[in-house]
């Protein structure tokens, strides 16, 4: 299943997007697509719907952030080789943990908003992991069985913030704006190997990422047992995986963004998003 979230910001009704594409009202079945829904019980409860009995929704409305209810955002650096090379950084023996702010998250193609004074403000595609049940411990085995779904990520940095002012790197991560998730959660039945997946990134229209889930340092199943040790994760819960090479960072010279630029992104099977860049505002 494509599971969606479509409308107004802070008003947005749950859908699904059948298999010819077109986009179906959930909102008889279903308030929101939150913890309750992704659950195993939730999923296979709007897994014996029939799509063609929902309403088709007319028109072409905004999507929203395909899930509410999240607490969670979590995120790990440098877990593509390639792209800790054009870093100029190790290849890490451990996963990097680090978390992004729930008041990140946007639409998949809301404005990407520039953090005031901002000069280093970088893209990076990534696949997301959709918890769906509690894990707490759990064995890389049984980790992927925690999976509700998954989706396309930006994970949206500022170079400065996040690296030249001492400390974590959670404010150059965090700002609003910053985490553009979606458009759908493809429910993990239709993704039987996460480790599969095409990614690319532009800038401009100009391509500036190109990269595959099976070059990961640390595979999905990793990286949900590995954070599983230092914090329970719930349903509605975010992992973001990493990037591939390709950032403005890694660059001669280097190249951020600024107000105009168009930045599109996709992921196989998990749609596409674009963000206009914008000016900061209040």
């Amino acid at each position: 299943m494509k599971l969606v979230r479509y409308g107004k910001p802070g008003k947005e009704k749950p859908g699904l997007i059948d298999a010819d594409g077109t986009l179906r009202d959930l909102s008889a079945v279903a308030p929101d697509i939150g913890p309750e829904q992704l659950s195993p019980k939730g999923l296979a409860r709007l897994a014996r719907l029939e799509p063609q009995r929902l309403p088709a929704v007319r028109g072409t409305p905004r999507f929203g952030p395909p899930l509410t209810g999240t607490t969670k955002f979590v995120a790990i650096g440098l877990n593509y080789s390639d792209h800790a090379a054009e870093t100029g950084s190790p290849v890490p023996k451990e996963p990097i943990v680090f978390q992004k702010t729930l008041s990140s998250i946007v639409g998949p193609n809301d404005d990407l908003m520039l953090p005031r004074g901002s000069t280093k403000t970088d893209w990076e595609v990534e696949l997301g992991i959709v918890i769906g049940s509690r894990a707490r411990y759990v064995s890389k085995k049984d980790a992927l069985a925690c999976v509700a779904g998954y989706l396309l990520v930006n994970d949206v940095s500022e170079r400065e913030y996040q690296l030249e002012r001492n400390g974590t790197w959670d404010k150059g991560k965090g700002c609003d704006t910053f985490g553009p998730i979606g458009p759908w959660i493809l429910t993990a039945d239709e993704v039987p190997n996460p480790q599969n997946l095409a990614m690319w990134l532009d800038v401009n229209g100009e391509r500036r990422q190109r990269g595959n889930t099976r070059t990961m340092i640390f595979d999905c199943a990793t990286l949900v047992s590995y954070v599983s040790r230092f914090m329970t994760l719930l349903p509605g819960d975010l992992i973001t995986t990493g990037t591939p090479p390709g950032v403005g960072m890694g660059m001669k010279p280097p190249r951020y963004l600024k107000p105009g630029d168009v930045v599109s992104a996709g992921i196989d099977g998990l749609g596409t998003q674009t963000q206009r860049v914008v000016r900061f505002r209040a």
